[in-house]
């Protein structure tokens, strides 16, 4: 009976914890976590197309390094944001449209718009100190109304701001049919100054204006209730409305948003190209709304950064940048090579947002 009631105390394994190995190894598909987590941000519908999109810019930018001799050095890179500073304020406008489920075609002429504003008023001999105040009021105002026409008068988007995009290039000829240049001290200052960086490296002051931009708007989208609900108009602007926010102002405040930004971005322009020109930016708009797709943004809206909209702006810089190093190829490669990217990240969104129901 003694014996009966003795613990036995030969061949006892000690119990094991779940998931655990043998000798209290590590689980066996531990090391495929970090794999697990890498596809499953890459299958994300959210961080899915911008993760695509960093990777992209590494991968062109690398092989631009191996391929041409002096392509991979931080001036090459810095460069990036010097040529593309107005369009990446362009960008961000057009990302706060594009989130809430819209669209702005008139970017491209707004921007051309305030070129010939700013070259025509500093022709009579205004101050900058009143010129730029004036630009960006009067493309918030077109923005405005845009805005309006969409929400108030249940305009499509397309159709409103391809108006406001005739009106904006119409405009551009009445101020003036030919080429205005622009010779005040301060616009040509701003133009030629570059900010030292050390180590031979340096930037404009355009690229500061920009990422300041940049900053705010992160700010705006992710640390405010305006922001919130720009991702929640993306999302069902009905399901906004149920639950209480402020659709209408919303929808409305994100066209005067893009059309601040556009004014912004033709002040940029001009810094850059000291002049205003009626047919300035011809199918900027197309290379914005490019940009933001690439960047991640869904054109559904309710998915997207800004920071990935600066991605894709890099996206179309370094592939410019390629194709001026190679020196054999046409401009217009450039145009093929985004149109090609454009179909792929379109196609991507799609397969994602599929996965996601």
């Amino acid at each position: 009976m003694t014996k009966l009631l003795e613990a036995p105390t030969t061949n006892r394994q000690p119990r094991q914890g779940r998931g655990t190995g043998p000798r209290g190894t590590a689980p066996t598909g531990s090391g495929r976590r970090p794999l697990a987590a890498a596809f499953g941000l890459l299958t994300s519908p959210k961080y899915g197309p911008v993760t695509v999109t960093g990777l992209l810019f590494v991968a062109i930018f690398v092989i631009g390094g191996f391929r041409y001799r002096g392509f991979f050095s931080g001036q090459v890179f810095l460069n990036l944001f010097v040529d593309n500073a107005y369009l990446i304020v362009l960008a961000v406008g057009m990302t706060f449209v594009i989130l809430t489920g819209g669209i702005d075609l008139s970017v491209g002429a707004v921007v051309a718009l305030s070129g010939m504003i700013a070259a025509s008023l500093l022709q009579t001999g205004w101050s900058p100190g009143v010129v730029i105040p004036i630009i960006l009021v009067l493309t918030s105002v077109l923005g405005l109304l845009v805005g309006l026409m969409v929400h108030v008068f249940k305009v499509q988007p397309f159709i409103a701001t391809l108006a406001a995009m005739f009106l904006a290039r119409g405009l551009c000829y009445v101020i003036s049919q030919s080429s205005i240049s622009i010779t005040d001290p301060t616009f040509v200052q701003l133009a030629v100054s570059r900010i030292p960086l050390g180590a031979g490296l340096s930037i404009t002051p355009s690229v500061i204006i920009a990422l300041v931009v940049v900053a705010l708007a992160v700010w705006v989208l992710h640390g405010t209730r305006f922001g919130r609900t720009v991702y929640a108009i993306g999302g069902g602007e009905q399901s906004g409305l149920l639950m209480g926010l402020p659709v209408a102002r919303t929808k409305v405040l994100v066209y005067v948003i893009s059309g601040f930004c556009s004014g912004l971005a033709g002040v940029l322009f001009t810094f850059y190209t000291l002049s205003g020109y009626p047919l300035t930016a011809i199918g900027t708009e197309l290379d914005a709304i490019a940009a933001v797709v690439i960047g991640g943004t869904l054109l559904t809206g309710g998915y997207g950064f800004v920071l990935g909209s600066v991605l894709g702006v890099l996206v179309l810089g370094v592939i410019q940048t390629i194709l001026t190093f190679e020196g054999t190829l046409s401009s217009w490669w450039t145009k093929i090579f985004i149109g090609a990217l454009l179909l792929v990240f379109i196609i991507l969104q799609k397969v994602l947002t599929a996965r996601r129901r």
